[in-house]
């Protein structure tokens, strides 16, 4: 398990490999439309500056964040105006917002390093270990910066930062049964998946009939729902993993949509 000032080092790498996909954007640029329709590049960031700054009132004063959280999310959920996470960037020039994230990002990772990585810490799912809660943050920026990479019509390069992704993902298979209200398999499953270094990496029993094999980063990919599975190389062998691999969601809150079939081609 890395420390937290390991995963702290890779959610401060993370968020510059997105800054420096948008720093050069022209205003034009900025209101690309991204695969989250209806976002915006500006919407995806605007939403990232809102979540960081939650997260790290999490962080710091958990009680403070619970009030907010369990008073009904009025902010978030008002149909007579843009949700709170989005209203931010329609309000700001982009300049405005990318310093507002760039300095609410760097509060909430510093905030993060000097956690107890085994502290409980609220939010909108089941409270999460100090460490799990800083890969959800990492996980939500390599998510959100894939689809402003997809925008732009870019392709980064995947780096072993990926480890945290798929970690994640893979954790969070009873979650995604239970947002779905499905039954979890009572079979293990097994997941190999090879590294952008080459690395394989595995979770799960050796042995398990059930495996989900290919590529880290078209699994990242599928966990975080950027890709539908058809549009990867990833096996599965067994029911247990081929309904799994169909359902995996890395992120709390209800079942999204994912991608449709065919949107983006195999690597």
């Amino acid at each position: 398990m890395p420390t937290m000032v390991e995963i702290c080092a890779d959610l401060r790498a993370e968020h510059q490999a997105l800054d420096d996909l948008v720093a050069p954007l022209s205003d034009r640029e900025w209101l690309t439309p991204t695969p989250a329709e209806p976002w915006t590049i500006t919407d995806q960031i605007s939403h990232l500056t809102y979540f960081d700054e939650r997260a790290l009132l999490a962080a710091t004063e958990p009680e403070r964040f619970r009030s907010w959280r369990d008073g009904g999310l009025v902010e978030l959920t008002r149909t007579d105006r843009p949700p709170a996470d989005i209203a931010i960037g329609r309000f700001l020039h982009y300049d405005e917002l990318l310093a507002m994230w760039r300095s609410g990002r760097a509060q909430m990772v510093v905030a993060f390093e000097v956690l107890d990585p085994k502290e409980r810490i609220p939010w909108f799912g089941p409270d999460m270990s100090a460490a799990s809660f800083a890969t959800a943050r990492l996980m939500e920026t390599w998510a959100h910066g894939q689809d402003v990479a997809d925008a732009l019509g870019k392709q980064r390069e995947p780096t072993d930062r990926l480890k945290h992704i798929v970690h994640i993902g893979v954790r969070a298979l009873p979650y995604a049964y239970s947002v779905r209200r499905m039954e979890q398999p009572d079979q293990p499953i097994r997941v190999e998946v090879t590294a952008p270094s080459g690395e394989l990496w595995t979770w799960g029993p050796d042995d398990a009939a059930n495996r989900v094999e290919g590529d880290a980063l078209e699994l990242a990919l599928v966990v975080t729902q950027r890709r539908h599975r058809a549009d990867t190389s990833l096996e599965a062998t067994g029911d247990a993993a081929d309904e799994w691999l169909s359902i995996a969601q890395a992120f709390a809150g209800p079942a999204g949509p994912g991608r449709k079939p065919g949107q983006f081609k195999k690597r």
